[in-house]
């Protein structure tokens, strides 16, 4: 955006450079660099500034339909501008929209895709690693807020159903340690608990390791289970594995949907036991994965006894879980192809996605360290496609209890503050 073409929209507008920098969450030096040429404004901040006064460049259609281009650089200096900023026209573009969606915990967006897919809207997201939220802007065009810990409950829009995949951590010992009212107090599930405290979203829709169900002797899932019943919430769960949704990876994970009150006929997705084998997913010839003989010799096979696991073509059923190590090359956890420069290389940023559920057009403008450790963190969008589409047909059986807002989620405006 040329700074000739700044200032002569908002003298137009009748605004001071002060009134102009407001509207958009920016400093009054900062607009002002902008106007003299000394900084270039960011493509997210004019769109931003055209859906605030109105302008007719939006009313006519003509604003770029493409995603100007963030880094991590831009991320670092004005984190919280552009996450203001694009949630802003992503809010305004969900406006019509039957259900509305929050992500929270959300990587590089697994979930969201899932739901989207299922016709619902999301208004709000919120992720701490900076990696993951430029892969997640990215994609979906919306750069997420950082530490939902320090966002407040009333600054996140109303909202049909709460996303969320959240850390496993004991509450228990913690509450007694710090002598909270509360045992999910200083957990991340007590930053889901209060924001379903306030603004009541009809469905909690919650993914965790499998592990829950016995982590701290059980306790952990039984905190949980309590907390939301008291809020109101009748809860739902069950350990699904993706192999059994014709994905080439064992991967069990725990799935919790909470709907508030007992009107929702709802069920988890059953499995189609559909079988799928990796061999039939690997690319051949595939260069810049391999593992250096070097390597080879002196770890991966200093031993004979069967490890790592060697995967070629042939290869029937699915690997082990991708976990978010992957890149570290781990003898004894990780899965490797026959294949590539020096006979045996790691998974290609391909075969990841189709191991995970994801589309082949999803992009990681990060290193292949961050890609696998994003991948590996990530979720099944198969899986989550499945059960996404369970709570919207019985979200749609029941559309007079989402229509009816509580009285204490309160609305909000367009302008969120920390």
């Amino acid at each position: 955006m040329h700074n000739f073409e700044i200032k002569k929209l908002r003298e137009e507008l009748g605004l001071t450079q002060l009134q102009a920098a407001s509207l958009i969450h920016s400093s009054v030096r900062a607009w002002q660099q902008w106007e003299s040429g000394e900084r270039h404004m960011h493509q997210a901040f004019w769109e931003l500034f055209i859906i605030k006064t109105k302008h007719t460049e939006r009313e006519n259609g003509n604003m770029s339909s493409t995603i100007p281009t963030i880094t991590l650089r831009d991320l670092k200096k004005a984190h919280y501008g552009l996450a203001v900023s694009t949630h802003s026209i992503e809010q305004v573009n969900a406006g019509s929209s039957q259900l509305k969606f929050i992500d929270l915990f959300a990587g590089v967006g697994g979930i969201r895709l899932a739901f989207e897919k299922a016709g619902a809207a999301c208004v709000f997201s919120s992720e701490i690693d900076i990696h993951a939220q430029l892969t997640y802007y990215t994609n979906h065009g919306v750069v997420p807020y950082g530490d939902i810990s320090m966002i407040d409950a009333d600054a996140i829009p109303l909202h049909d159903i709460l996303c969320a995949g959240f850390p496993c951590q004991p509450f228990s010992h913690i509450g007694k340690r710090e002598g909270f009212k509360h045992p999910t107090q200083g957990t991340m599930f007590h930053e889901i608990v209060r924001i379903a405290e306030r603004k009541r979203p009809k469905v909690l829709f919650l993914e965790n390791v499998p592990g829950i169900l016995n982590h701290d002797n059980g306790n952990t899932l039984k905190v949980v289970l309590d907390t939301l019943t008291d809020l109101g919430y009748k809860c739902n769960h069950t350990i699904l594995n993706a192999s059994d949704f014709g994905v080439p990876q064992n991967r069990k994970r725990f799935y919790l949907v909470a709907f508030q009150g007992n009107d929702f006929n709802f069920s988890f997705p059953k499995p189609p036991m559909k079988k799928s084998d990796i061999g039939n997913f690997l690319e051949k010839g595939a260069e810049g994965y391999s593992v250096s003989e070097h390597l080879q010799k002196s770890y991966l096979f200093k031993k004979d006894d069967g490890r790592p696991i060697i995967i070629d073509r042939n290869t029937k059923g699915p690997i082990k879980t991708l976990v978010s190590s992957y890149h570290k090359i781990q003898r004894l956890t990780g899965t490797f192809v026959k294949d590539g420069e020096t006979g045996v290389r790691l998974l290609t940023e391909s075969e990841c996605k189709k191991v995970m559920g994801f589309p082949s057009d999803f992009k990681f403008p990060v290193s292949r360290t961050q890609m696998y450790r994003q991948m590996g963190n990530s979720v099944v969008i198969t899986v989550i496609d499945a059960i996404a589409k369970n709570i919207y047909e019985a979200i749609s059986q029941n559309k007079g209890a989402v229509d009816k807002k509580p009285e204490s989620a309160q609305a909000v405006s367009l302008d969120l503050t920390i």
